[in-house]
């Protein structure tokens, strides 16, 4: 796995071909698209009352806690591997995870949306859930595309990025 505080040891000419693996940036927005996903339709439950400000903050909180634990995952795996790197190479690790939170700001959005009565929670969170299925969708292809597949390749990609969220909208729909 890639360690993204470190830089790549391949010069930018040999990573510009086809066949290149998708960057981390946007495998970690891929996490935050699924997890704002779930935990927005995790906190949007009928029986209770609707809090869409509470929620945003916590699918905001949820990202940054997963980004935080996933980059210092990568600072544990470093000391492991026996390279005294340091402090400063342990937090970049860690705020490379931004995609992760930045995923999921578009979901925090549509929610605070909710607060001022605009429309209801549950709107807001189906609204957020489809704009992420369709995000993961066209992402997946795009990243597919990067890496040098040809149109199809990709398209079965985009298709299977968007069957994740398609999995959380029916959960949604049937867990409620």
């Amino acid at each position: 796995m890639h360690n993204p505080a470190v830089p790549d040891p391949q010069p930018a000419a040999s990573r510009a071909g086809a066949g290149r693996l998708p960057e981390p940036r946007l495998l970690s927005g891929v996490y935050g698209l699924v997890l704002a996903s779930a935990l927005a339709a995790a906190l949007d439950s009928p029986d209770e009352q609707t809090d869409p400000g509470s929620d945003a903050v916590w699918v905001l909180f949820t990202a940054v806690a997963a980004a935080a634990a996933h980059g210092y995952a990568h600072v544990l795996a470093h000391r492991m591997s026996a390279d005294d790197s340091g402090l400063r190479v342990g937090l970049r690790a860690m705020f490379a995870e931004w995609p992760v939170v930045a995923a999921a700001v578009p979901t925090v959005v549509f929610l605070l949306t909710a607060v001022p009565a605009w429309w209801g929670e549950s709107a807001a969170v189906n609204v957020a859930l489809l704009f992420n299925t369709l995000v993961l969708a066209v992402g997946g292809a795009w990243t597919a595309r990067r890496a040098g597949r040809g149109w199809p390749a990709s398209l079965r990609a985009g298709t299977g990025d968007m069957f994740i969220g398609l999995v959380i909208i029916g959960a949604n729909a049937l867990i409620k």
